[in-house]
């Protein structure tokens, strides 16, 4: 075989290797985008034209169904008005020109009905297709309580199940009715897109997993974890101060109001003393780092059945504390380089409640069949062993204090031992600041963990804290759940 044939056999051998790896590449790794993509014309007019599966509340609410239209389409998706706005970010939408979001996503093949069920002569054949109910974990009781409890106010309130993992509120403020973005009229839908998009207060996006906000003083959970789980004298005295000098700069960090605080670990955690805990982040130095990564920060979001993903919360990087002590020394506060969803900060007070781990969100609970049949049953997964079970039994402790007779006395429930923490985060200068609290309840044997976020403190003229603004919030909704 001479050398010219030889260079083209190799040629076509390469050629013929990549198309095969392309092939893999669009028909493993990039398939479901591909599915989802609003240009694939084949996957619409498969899902669309035909009856969809309903989404279901865990209280039976119908949350999103299909009805019979005179168009090409056979099927309109339509959203109750009851409910629309309440879920409008988690169930998502299904739209010909734009594809899916949310549980219509998420869940799209088991409502399409793309499943089949075998015949009994012929395992091979399908004799229907399933087309599934999507039932959720979510209630319409406690996203309406969490929507009652921010009255209009920017921010998010999130809500899961301790024991199971399972999300019951995840409810952001703005939001919007997403029928228009569904029509089958293409021009309709367009311009529905458009008004939202242009939307200076961005009522798609799903502040409770989206976005990213400086937490305050509720990460000093996260600190006080670290510090406990790497054995710091929790008996040491910080000194009492109104301000924290800071290395390397000569900025100073300052305790709210300008009080004067210090004493013990525990005193700074109740009374949310920011010089002792700036002094705490700069003793930890990269430990701290270390210990923000087992709550899943600087890891990514948390895995979840989310569309789109729960965006990765970030803080101070391992090995950088001789460069950047002051923004450790703020990282400990909550402010700095960490920047956290509020569904991060409901993790952690789940990882307390836990006695130590965190667990996957879930939003859906189930799949049946048209039957009432248990098709699949979906549950959260360990996602990290934050602390140990003592640690955990010492914050707790800890955070019932803060209700009891610290900074969070406004969550307190008649009847219910609440454990929380508030925080109270900077912003920019000429903005007041966001208003915060993380809870569980009960405090033994918990069922519920939530985190509140009031953005700017809802504008108000009072005086913005988190005990002020968001501890009410997160008390009423829990007495909403908790039936007191």
């Amino acid at each position: 075989m001479n050398t010219g044939i030889r260079r083209v056999g190799l040629a076509i051998l390469v050629l013929f290797i990549g198309l095969a790896a392309q092939l893999t590449y669009l028909q493993v790794i990039d398939s479901k985008k591909l599915a989802n993509d609003p240009n694939n014309t084949r996957k619409f007019l498969r899902d669309i034209s035909r009856p969809r599966g309903p989404i279901v509340s865990a209280d039976g609410v119908v949350l999103a169904k299909s009805v019979p239209v005179n168009d090409q389409f056979k099927y309109q998706r339509i959203y109750p008005v009851a409910t629309a706005k309440l879920f409008a970010h988690v169930v998502g939408w299904q739209s010909i020109g734009f594809g899916s979001t949310g549980v219509e996503a998420e869940y799209s093949k088991a409502l399409a009905g793309r499943d089949c069920r075998p015949s009994l002569d012929n395992l091979c054949v399908c004799r229907r297709p399933i087309t599934g109910t999507v039932f959720l974990n979510l209630s319409v009781k406690a996203q309406q309580a969490a929507a009652d409890g921010l009255a209009g106010r920017r921010g998010s309130v999130v809500v899961l199940n301790v024991r199971t993992g399972g999300v019951v509120a995840a409810y952001s403020n703005p939001t919007y009715d997403p029928t228009l973005l569904v029509s089958h009229k293409t021009d309709v839908a367009r311009l529905a897109r458009e008004f939202l998009l242009a939307a200076p207060d961005n009522p798609m996006l799903p502040r409770a997993w989206r976005e990213l906000y400086p937490p305050g003083s509720t990460f000093k959970t996260v600190s006080a974890a670290t510090a406990l789980t790497d054995n710091v004298d929790v008996n040491k005295q910080f000194p009492e101060l109104t301000e924290l000098p800071l290395p390397l700069t000569t900025a100073t960090l300052h305790n709210f109001g300008d009080e004067r605080c210090g004493g013990s670990l525990e005193e700074g955690f109740i009374e949310s003393c920011n010089t002792t805990f700036g002094q705490l982040g700069l003793d930890l130095g990269n430990q701290l780092a270390v210990g923000v990564e087992r709550f899943g920060v600087n890891d990514g979001g948390a895995p979840s059945d989310f569309d789109p993903d729960i965006v990765g919360s970030i803080g101070p990087r391992e090995g950088t504390f001789d460069l950047e002590m002051p923004r450790f020394a703020q990282a400990a506060i909550g402010q700095g380089p960490v920047s956290v969803t509020p569904m991060e900060m409901a993790l952690v007070a789940e990882a307390v409640a836990r006695g130590g781990t965190i667990l996957t969100p879930q939003t859906a609970n189930r799949v049946e069949d048209p039957d009432g049949r248990v098709v699949e049953r979906f549950r959260s997964k360990e996602w990290k062993r934050a602390m140990s079970h003592v640690t955990a039994a010492t914050l707790r402790d800890w955070m019932v204090e803060v209700v009891n007779q610290g900074t969070g006395t406004a969550a307190q429930i008649p009847g219910v031992q609440v454990a929380g923490k508030t925080g109270t985060a900077e912003t920019t200068p000429d903005e007041r600041p966001h208003a915060w609290f993380i809870a569980f309840a009960p405090a033994v044997d918990p069922q519920y963990a939530i985190s509140v976020l009031v953005e700017h403190g809802g504008s108000s003229e009072a005086e913005t804290t988190g005990g002020r603004v968001a501890a009410p919030v997160a008390a009423q909704v829990l007495r909403v759940l908790l039936g007191v």
